[in-house]
């Protein structure tokens, strides 16, 4: 029988990149973790290992580092890549554009000449919707036309599916494929992992389930005057246990792929939007809680609204969310219970 192939999972101890380990391991390969954990908590590593029943390789090192990233590649037989590790406050990169440029794209060139170094080939890149910005119809494929960036960090995302394209143009051995992500929220069934924000949080979700545990006075509701039927910001909300397993179908279509270079790009999301209100609402049914929230002005660069077409993902990958968003709430309160601040 032959050995499960190594995958090393850049930013392996973050959010999406702690669940995309799960799935990968339920799928037979062997996940490889490397994480600086400037934006992630050792206490992952923990729950990993309460979910898979055994430890998972974890290395501390900077994706920016080539020389470590050579070590790690040699030393664990690397066969693929998932590439996760970015800096990702849209707030602070619009601060520190040159630490986020630095950081998000030199980290993915120095992947690329590792993988080439190493005769690895097979990369999965997380991207995102922001690539499409405001747009002007719904819902978006990857056809769609990519807006100039509201962000810097928007911007890093664009200009990493632009390497990408343009190593495979050159012809280079790589097969590459980046997803993008829509709004993923929830957690792993079993509480042990989970959205773990350093701070306030950026994202909808988790601010709801702290306001909820008392840990936030109140939530900010920003603007019920966007023309949508409820006057909220409409997203596509996925269980991220669905898109870590997009990654897995991902990878094995490449694996698949008889092809020395290749490069496509695929909407993660349900092909459904719901709105902030919608959101508030599914969560107090579903929790029994009720939430102290308040409608305030709206935010800038907020985008009214946008959710996928992800035919692509279901005849090409094979892939398709199948979690409801009454469950991804559940399991978003079920970790926040749990977590034991």
């Amino acid at each position: 029988m032959a050995s499960p192939q190594s995958i090393l999972v850049t930013g392996g101890a973050g959010f999406i990149g702690s669940h995309t380990v799960v799935a990968l391991a339920e799928a037979g390969y062997r996940p490889v973790i490397l994480d600086d954990f400037s934006n992630s908590q050792q206490r992952v590593l923990d729950g990993l290992r309460q979910i898979l029943g055994h430890e998972v390789p974890c290395y501390v090192q900077d994706c920016n580092d080539r020389a470590a990233l050579l070590d790690v590649f040699q030393r664990e037989n690397i066969r693929g890549v998932i590439h996760f590790a970015a800096f990702k406050a849209v707030g602070e990169s619009m601060q520190e554009p040159l630490r986020y440029y630095r950081n998000n794209l030199g980290s993915m060139i120095a992947l690329l000449e590792i993988m080439h170094e190493t005769g690895v080939s097979d990369l999965i890149f997380s991207s995102s919707c922001t690539v499409y910005g405001e747009p002007a119809t719904l819902p978006v494929t990857e056809t769609s036309p990519v807006l100039p960036a509201t962000s810097v960090y928007g911007n890093t995302k664009q200009i990493g599916e632009e390497i990408l394209r343009d190593v495979v143009a050159a012809g280079k051995p790589l097969r590459a494929i980046s997803l993008r992500y829509f709004n993923p929220i929830g957690a792993h069934p079993s509480a042990q992992i989970g959205e773990l924000p350093l701070g306030t949080p950026n994202n909808l979700v988790p601010f709801i389930t702290q306001t909820a545990a008392g840990l936030r006075g109140q939530l900010t509701i920003f603007g019920d005057d966007y023309p949508t039927p409820d006057g909220t910001c409409i997203r596509d909300y996925i269980h991220v246990m669905d898109l870590a397993e997009a990654h897995v179908a991902a990878l094995q279509a490449l694996q698949k792929n008889t092809a020395a270079s290749h490069y496509d790009e695929f909407n993660v999301g349900t092909g459904r939007g719901a709105s902030v209100l919608e959101i508030v609402r599914a969560f107090e049914e579903v929790s029994g809680q009720t939430l102290n929230f308040r409608i305030g002005p709206r935010r800038s660069g907020d985008v009214v609204a946008v959710y996928a077409d992800a035919t692509k993902s279901r005849e090409q990958l094979g892939w398709t969310a199948k979690r409801p968003l009454r469950e991804a709430l559940a399991d978003a309160w079920r970790w926040e219970l749990a977590i034991g601040r």
